[in-house]
């Protein structure tokens, strides 16, 4: 074969790759086809305007490396410029299924909102994790990013924070996205878990706390700080969900906990997660600290004579002992140690957890009679509290979960229903959201 045939039946490949890829890319900026508009309209303005422009945003910037390669296949002549070209196709194909991952993510979550019941609960959930966030951030000068919750499968919630580089390798995420679990979506205080990891990081607690127990640990018998040190940033979230949810957030961390003996005792070096036998006690023990004697020294009963200390995996008999020794240090570190994140408060200072103590619960119940759970006022003012509530009824009360959960549900939809309320109709062709075609980066490359 000659070369300039070789040439040619390169260019034919490469015209047709290009032509092909650069079509796809374009597709992508059609949000219709990463999820329906009802499921799109189904978001608040304010969250729907911030998730399209930073989709938008990753889409037009691969649009605008399409343009580029194109313009470099008019250009290209040589043999080695088409090697070289070929090299710059397979690079944006690359870049593509980035985008494409990126799209799709944001566009399965949507989707779960094409049902209207189901729309309703989770803008209940976006208010609850909103307002949990706002409770710590807005004194402290921070405004808490938009936040939006969908369903999936799987055993554990999951947060994708806001301000965290995206699979294209450039944009940053303008929304905080929390997936909810669907076989807990009756007792969503995972939520308020997910939602702490965003504060955290928002404020550098984490990073703090670590020092913290790095320290307040290290002179123990066994040399906790560096294990503990390094679970800082689960431990932060699990504090800000208790401070929010009492003990309704400890036992439902126990159901997701609860598994065999070679799984609750594991100690994974690098993991964030902390043993699950000890983050079950911890739970118990803030509990201790704060309201004294209750349902919690039941089930922290019970969890230790679940497993045997023989069982652990991952580290020493003498580590889990120790660290149950250190449960009550690890409390005070947690929730009442001053810190420069919280304006040199503790955790409990700002949000205090005596607000959702099975007393102070039963006084609000008691105070507010049956409009508590049937007045929009109060569910509009209390709902982080309900949440508590419903979750420390659940939790209590196991023979009366069918009437529990179906109380919660009828809060929760008017919690939806009133956030719905204030969201206008959305069109894309005519909302104050973005249209459809899409928005011009101002980022160089």
């Amino acid at each position: 074969m000659h070369a300039s045939e070789a040439v040619v039946g390169l260019r034919v490949q490469l015209t047709r790759q290009v032509a092909h890829w650069t079509a796809a890319a374009a597709e992508l900026g059609d949000l219709t086809r990463a999820a329906p508009a009802a499921g799109w309209a189904e978001l608040e303005t304010y969250l729907g305007t911030e998730l399209q422009r930073g989709i938008l945003d990753s889409v037009d910037r691969l649009r605008r490396q399409g343009e580029a390669l194109q313009a470099t296949l008019r250009a290209t002549d040589t043999w080695q410029e088409h090697r070289r070209l070929r090299q710059q196709v397979v690079t944006f194909r690359d870049r593509y299924l980035r985008v494409e991952t990126l799209v799709d993510f944001y566009g399965d979550a949507i989707c779960s909102r094409t049902n209207p019941k189901v729309a309703t609960y989770l803008r209940a959930c976006d208010a609850l994790a909103a307002r949990a966030m706002t409770e710590l951030l807005v004194p402290l000068g921070q405004k808490p990013p938009p936040l939006l919750t969908y369903l999936d499968k799987g055993l554990g919630a999951s947060i994708l924070k806001a301000g965290l580089r995206l699979w294209d390798g450039w944009s940053e995420s303008r929304v905080a996205t929390v997936k909810i679990a669907r076989h807990n979506k009756n007792c969503p205080t995972a939520l308020l878990h997910e939602a702490g990891h965003q504060a955290s990081q928002m404020l550098g607690w984490t990073e703090e706390l670590a020092a913290t127990l790095g320290r307040g640990l290290s002179l123990r018998p066994v040399d906790l700080g560096h294990t503990w040190a390094g679970w800082a940033s689960e431990l932060a979230a699990d504090a800000f969900a208790f401070a929010h949810a009492g003990y309704a957030a400890v036992a439902a961390l126990h159901d997701v906990l609860s598994g065999p003996p070679t799984w609750v005792m594991q100690v994974h070096r690098g993991d964030p997660h902390p043993a699950s036998y000890l983050r079950v006690l911890l739970g118990c023990m803030m509990c201790t600290r704060f309201y004294g004697a209750g349902p919690w020294d039941a089930l922290a009963s019970a969890w230790r004579s679940s497993f045997d200390l023989e069982d652990a995996r991952g580290a020493p008999r003498a580590f889990f002992e120790a660290s149950v020794q250190a449960l009550p240090n690890v409390v005070e570190l947690l929730l009442l140690e001053p810190y420069r994140a919280f304006g040199g408060r503790s955790l409990a200072s700002r949000l205090d957890p005596n607000r959702v103590s099975p007393a102070a619960l039963a006084e609000l119940e008691r105070a507010a009679g049956p409009a508590l759970f049937a007045s929009t006022w109060w569910v509009d003012r209390e709902c982080l509290r309900l949440l508590a509530l419903s979750g420390l009824h659940a939790a209590t009360k196991p023979d009366r979960t069918a009437a529990i959960l179906s109380q919660q549900e009828s809060w929760m939809s008017q919690l939806g229903r009133k956030i719905e309320a204030r969201s206008p109709t959305v069109s894309f062709s005519t909302s104050p959201m973005l249209p459809i075609g899409g928005i011009h980066a101002d980022r160089s490359e």
